[in-house]
């Protein structure tokens, strides 16, 4: 285990030390890279603070280090980043902030060490440790920042009222730390958020974005987004997704709760992977159960089409929330399009046919597709999730035989528009695609191999079929 006096003993901690004692500046290192400190997370990332001016400091540390050292100065905000080797140093001037109700933008002056643990989120993060001669390496903590990690509590140091009226994107913050280290929101801390949710509305959707896929990546995704609900702050920027909470009962029949059978996927889910667009299409697989969702007096509920109907939603949640409109979101479309597939063919006798039509539209996502589908299966039933996994390995067997027979995976038919239309002398025209698609289905129906000469006879027949005339 690393002593912490070996985290303190490195080129640029000692450049920033050397650099503060001669310009006679108070300096400290202080926030996250203290906290991983004594959660034996050591990270390369710190946050440098001077009673003084953090730009000057950063100027001198990077003057006693090596050429490798890259400044960037930000002088609206006062601040200087360093980076050195694989370290992030961040350079800023103690300061004190108040704010405007309509704004999450701080008016910032000069403040002393205290003003500046007083403007820190929580606790865990309000921690400093001194790089001055008098007292080195003496861990200043006047929050109680110590005793909260120890209780796995996520608590801030002023009024939390205050704390998250003033900045509404430390609700999300505090949610996400509580479900990255498996912490807990202080009581009142959590009733605060619960108070002040809906100024999270004055915060830009691609910073709560950032802060929610941080809690999608995280080990247990589902803790975090049960906590948003649970504070009403998924509502305000994500209603698709709290629309699923609930169960509604007729004639004494009730569906399951779509919200929590989702938390439990992505939990699932998150233990095979840490791809955040497979954990998208896991949390969007049944986006649009709440509006296809119907009660029959026979059947009971359905929810005819969702997989459809999901597909077309995940192109707006995804405009609103500023996510990539690019191949990551045809990605997710295409899983939750095709996540039932898999499931129906557990439930039936497995043809060539389906798994030839799966390999085809499913290409090089078909593991990932298959991924999603068992972490689908949550039944309370442990008896039925074996046999589901059973038949689930049964299909991937399949699959895999199939593909190395048929060579499906991102098959295109060996007979392109191109060969009809010169075959038949042909403008581009409906015929054209007539024929490729007849060409298609025989091959995935098994009538004709994937061969070009049996499609090419294919595609004589069918154009006879339609009058035409091949070209001598």
């Amino acid at each position: 285990m690393t002593s912490f006096s070996d985290y303190l003993d490195h080129k640029v901690i000692h450049a920033v030390r050397e650099a503060a004692a001669e310009m006679k500046k108070p300096v400290y290192v202080i926030g996250g890279w203290v906290r991983d400190i004594f959660l034996e997370r050591p990270s390369k990332d710190i946050d440098i603070l001077v009673v003084g001016s953090g730009i000057e400091l950063a100027a001198g540390v990077a003057d006693k280090l090596d050429r490798r050292a890259r400044l960037k100065v930000y002088k609206n905000f006062g601040t200087a980043m360093l980076r050195y080797q694989s370290w992030q140093v961040e350079f800023v001037g103690a300061r004190k902030e108040s704010y405007r109700a309509d704004s999450r933008k701080p008016i910032v002056e000069d403040g002393t060490l205290e003003d500046d643990m007083k403007r820190r989120d929580f606790t865990i993060n309000a921690m400093a440790i001194s790089l001055n001669d008098k007292d080195y390496g003496r861990v200043l903590d006047p929050h109680g920042g110590m005793h909260d990690l120890e209780n796995k509590i996520i608590r801030t140091p002023l009024d939390p009222d205050l704390t998250y009226s003033d900045d509404p994107l430390r609700m999300m913050r505090a949610i996400r730390f509580a479900a990255q280290l498996d912490f807990e929101v202080d009581g009142s801390s959590f009733e605060a958020i619960r108070r002040n949710a809906g100024r999270l509305s004055i915060v830009s959707i691609e910073r709560v974005m950032d802060e929610f896929n941080k809690i999608m990546l995280c080990r247990e995704p589902g803790k975090g987004i049960r906590m948003l609900r649970a504070a009403g702050l998924l509502s305000v920027f994500f209603p698709e997704l709290d629309a699923m909470y609930g169960v509604e009962v007729a004639d004494g029949k009730a569906h399951k709760d779509n919200f929590f059978h989702t938390m439990q996927v992505m939990d699932n889910l998150a233990q095979q992977t840490n791809d955040l667009w497979l954990r998208w299409a896991a949390l969007l697989h049944d986006i649009a159960k709440p509006v296809t969702k119907r009660y029959d007096k026979k059947l009971g509920w359905t929810f005819y089409g969702h997989e459809f109907v999901g597909k077309k939603m995940v192109e707006k949640i995804f405009r609103r929330l500023k996510l990539p409109l690019n191949e990551k979101m045809r990605y997710v479309q295409k899983l939750v399009l095709l996540h039932l597939r898999p499931i129906a063919l557990t439930e039936n006798i497995v043809t060539d046919s389906a798994v030839r039509r799966l390999l085809f539209e499913a290409g090089d996502d078909i593991d990932d597709l298959m991924m999603l589908c068992e972490a689908d299966i949550t039944s309370g039933n442990r008896d039925k999730v074996v046999q589901y996994l059973e038949n689930f390995q049964r299909v991937r067997r399949k699959l895999k035989e199939t593909e190395e027979k048929d060579k499906l995976r991102n098959w295109q038919p060996p007979v392109s528009g191109e060969d009809i239309m010169a075959a038949f002398d042909l403008p581009p025209c409906k015929e054209v695609g007539i024929i490729k698609t007849a060409i298609r289905e025989a091959i995935l129906d098994g009538k004709i191999p994937n061969e070009k000469g049996e499609a090419l006879k294919r595609m004589l027949e069918e154009g006879k079929k339609m009058g035409l005339t091949p070209r001598n």
